[in-house]
């Protein structure tokens, strides 16, 4: 239900007012969603649907009655709203950074994102990432791509304890201690469910120390790819905008200039992130409707129309 009303509210979004709003405020339709659902649901003290299937019903920490509202509140609050504006304020703090790391390269460089300024937080950023030193700098970057890495990673070890220990399965319901309480069914088939699921639990946590292992070993050189892959992004925008504009290289998603020209099997031309975000939600093209799978998307590397 929360998929068919992301799918709806973006649908309606695109149809009334075309596919360039929808690809800048697609998060947060998708973030109103959420809430409207769970407000129609938790924070109204309805059961989901899939809670009703299972027989199975919200408790607060002392498994004698429901969660209050406040603390249903703030349940909903962590499980929405907090990883939205986490993650916004984190991409906003990475292009910040890249931004001043250019304009100290060189001031001709044109920014390698196109965020649209429209937010008190995005300009409130701006001014922090001003007063900081280059070594500070330099620092912030750095703490930025780690929590980039570290917050799937914290999702994964928490499923991995969900599945040992039976409780919790959402983040946001350890922090405020909601928890399940199971009426109806046979105590039994319960207990041997969750036994069969804690070797399912150990294994994750055995991938997740191996992924760590993997990562750590690897972050330097992942920084330097992702420093030359910045450079080449900066010099193949730089010579596009150079090479010669006009319709022919205009994107018909965001209509503006297109930038790292991406070709679809059918022929058509867009921005890299205009139809990856298109495919994200519709695998077909914006133009004449051909199905295709997004892996089929081909990045014209050194095209310059």
């Amino acid at each position: 239900y929360r998929a068919g009303l992301r799918s709806g509210a973006g649908t309606a979004l695109r149809g009334l007012a075309g596919a360039r709003p929808w690809l800048a405020w697609r998060r947060e339709v998708e973030l109103l969603s959420d809430v409207a659902y769970f407000v129609l649901t938790t924070l109204s003290g309805y059961q989901t649907l899939g809670e009703e299937y299972v027989n199975i019903i919200q408790v607060d920490p002392s498994k004698k009655k429901v969660p209050s509202f406040l603390r249903r509140a703030l349940f909903i609050s962590l499980h929405t709203v907090v990883p939205y504006c986490l993650e916004k304020a984190l991409l906003h703090l990475e292009h910040e950074l890249q931004m001043e790391a250019e304009e100290s390269r060189g001031p001709e460089n044109p920014p390698a994102l196109g965020f649209p300024s429209r937010s008190f937080i995005r300009s409130w950023i701006r001014k922090q990432v001003g007063e900081l030193t280059e070594q500070q700098k330099k620092r912030a970057s750095q703490v930025v791509g780690v929590l980039k890495q570290s917050i799937p990673l914290l999702h994964r070890l928490h499923l991995a304890v969900f599945y040992i220990q039976g409780t919790f399965y959402h983040l946001s319901k350890r922090v405020t201690g909601i928890s399940y309480l199971h009426f109806g069914g046979l105590q039994g088939e319960d207990q041997s469910i969750r036994s069969s699921y804690k070797l399912l639990g150990v294994i994750s946590l055995f991938h997740l120390l191996l992924t760590i292992g993997i990562q750590m070993h690897s972050f330097k050189q992942k920084q330097r790819a992702r420093q030359e892959w910045r450079l080449h992004r900066n010099l193949t925008h730089q010579k596009s905008k150079e090479a010669a504009a006009g319709r022919q290289s205009r994107c018909t998603l965001c209509l503006e200039e297109r930038r790292h020209s991406t070709a679809t099997p059918c022929g058509h031309l867009f921005c890299w992130e205009c139809i990856t975000a298109w495919c994200s939600t519709r695998a077909e093209c914006p133009l004449c409707r051909e199905k295709f799978h997004p892996q089929k998307l081909i990045y014209l590397r050194h095209y310059q129309m």
